[in-house]
């Protein structure tokens, strides 16, 4: 069965701007989505109106079979949401927080305490329980909504930048609850701006520029279509402008790291010949995690037709709504 299906969905704000512009998208049920793009480019529209918050325009929005304008409240049943910002009840105690929000689905209380307790325990804060939310930690707070959006046992998890703001030990011990989460049948819908997240998480993907969909395949096949990768390499060597490399395109971080270009399946053999050349010596060398923000950048040149300059992929450009 289909999670999620999206057909011809069009969104026009009152200001005339149109934030979808009749996008298609079906999302497998048991899958894990990433759903990726600049801010401005409808992912957070896409949200709102699949949750209802947000009125679509026009478009057919069906979740695990449930139609949207027809079936709305089973298909938000089917729904459990960790949004951007940090939206708890500050001043009620962490169990209650989730005791509470299983009752708006309908949950019996003394079936609500169990799931309670079961959902503290997996993302670690069932010795907070009787903690009021304010007296967590940044990185506590987001747990506690991934909780919150599990307790009445949704279906499908979307989850809109769960570890922003957070560190990467926690961002990391939160992928492997996650991770969980789908092990254990759940689909989850994935939107983020830490595009190595996606990569390590998400099975499938789909990228949005201007309420358009650009790409929409597995993150294997997605990943091969990128011909280059980047390395950063360290040198011994202080310099104050990048080394010419003969057949490399290189940019300078700093006074002792440069950035390399080389082409996929090439081997590194003749890059550390021509650094030999220019006889510099490499203490260091790591790929930069940036794949995805290549291809996005790509796919956006192709689609333009124009030329892509060196600004953040995932920076404002267009002062559309999310």
């Amino acid at each position: 069965m289909d999670a999620l299906v999206l057909e011809q969905l069009r969104k026009v704000y009152a200001n005339g701007v149109e934030a979808l512009s009749g996008i298609d998208l079906t999302v497998k049920e048991g899958d894990f989505f990433a759903l990726l793009g600049p801010n401005g480019a409808g992912k957070t529209t896409v949200i709102g109106i699949v949750t209802s918050l947000v009125n679509k325009t026009t478009g057919i929005v069906s979740v695990f079979g449930h139609d949207l304008d027809r079936e709305r409240e089973a298909a938000k049943a089917c729904i459990g949401v960790v949004p951007q910002e940090v939206n708890l009840n500050l001043f009620e105690k962490n169990e209650n927080i989730l005791i509470n929000q299983a009752g708006y689905y309908g949950v019996p209380r003394l079936v609500a305490k169990r799931r309670a307790e079961k959902y503290l325990k997996a993302v670690h804060l069932w010795d907070r329980r009787d903690d009021i939310a304010r007296n967590l930690s940044g990185g506590m707070k987001r747990r506690l909504m991934i909780a919150r959006a599990l307790v009445h046992e949704p279906r499908l998890l979307i989850l809109d930048e769960p570890t922003a703001g957070v560190d990467i030990e926690i961002r990391r011990s939160m992928w492997d609850l996650i991770r969980e989460i789908n092990d254990i049948g759940a689909t989850i819908i994935l939107t983020t701006h830490y595009l190595e997240e996606a990569e390590r998480l998400c099975r499938n993907i789909a990228i949005i520029d201007e309420g358009r969909i650009i790409e929409n395949d597995t993150m294997v096949s997605v990943v091969r279509k990128l011909q280059r990768e980047v390395f950063v390499l360290t040198l011994e060597e202080s310099m104050r402008e990048a080394p010419v490399l003969d057949g490399y395109e290189v940019r300078l971080r700093n006074e002792h790291e440069i950035e390399v270009e080389v082409i996929r399946d090439q081997g590194l053999n003749a890059l550390f010949e021509a650094i030999s050349a220019k006889s510099l010596h490499v203490s260091s060398m790591r790929t930069r995690s940036n794949r995805l923000e290549e291809l996005f950048m790509r796919l956006v040149k192709t689609k333009t037709g124009g030329a892509t300059g060196p600004a953040d992929p995932q920076g404002s450009q267009s002062g559309r709504p999310n």
